[in-house]
């Protein structure tokens, strides 16, 4: 299953997927409708202006069909100043999950923070995505803080 950057052809099937991040139970604190608004203003800026720390890619079944996509950032780690990974996005198209895809991102993920220097990986996720939960700790990942929100 090829991995490659993603391409301006490849942006409709990239929106496509925001409603996969909110296919769980939400925090209190957030609509669906807003997250969903949120994910799709930010992913139409970050393919637009493709910053230099910005990495989107698609990945491919074999036929070539578009199966999944993954956004990798370069950030500065708040504690360090060294550089991380950080997995911004990362999402498979219905119809193909259970196939590895998200093991395999995750794999690809973690080569690409290693040829660029990254100290480690780091991600986000939602308390109610327990099957994301369940494959990030089953890679290996770990807590290492917990953000809270209250409403004002």
């Amino acid at each position: 299953m090829p991995i490659r950057p993603a391409i301006t052809t490849d942006h409709a099937f990239i929106l496509g997927l925001a409603e996969r991040f909110t296919e769980f139970p939400l925090p209190a604190t957030r609509t669906r409708a807003m997250l969903d608004t949120g994910i799709r203003r930010d992913l139409q800026r970050q393919l637009g202006e493709r910053p230099d720390t910005s990495f989107p890619y698609v990945l491919e079944e074999d036929d070539g069909t578009r199966a999944g996509f993954l956004h990798l950032q370069l950030v500065e780690d708040f504690f360090t100043g060294g550089r991380n990974c950080h997995v911004s996005d990362l999402a498979v198209a219905p119809g193909h999950e259970g196939r590895g895809h998200a093991r395999r991102m995750l794999a690809f993920a973690e080569a690409f923070a290693r040829e660029h220097g990254c100290e480690r990986m780091t991600l986000a996720v939602f308390p109610g995505n327990a099957r994301a939960r369940a494959l990030y700790e089953s890679e290996g990942w770990q807590y290492e803080l917990l953000r809270m929100a209250k409403p004002l």
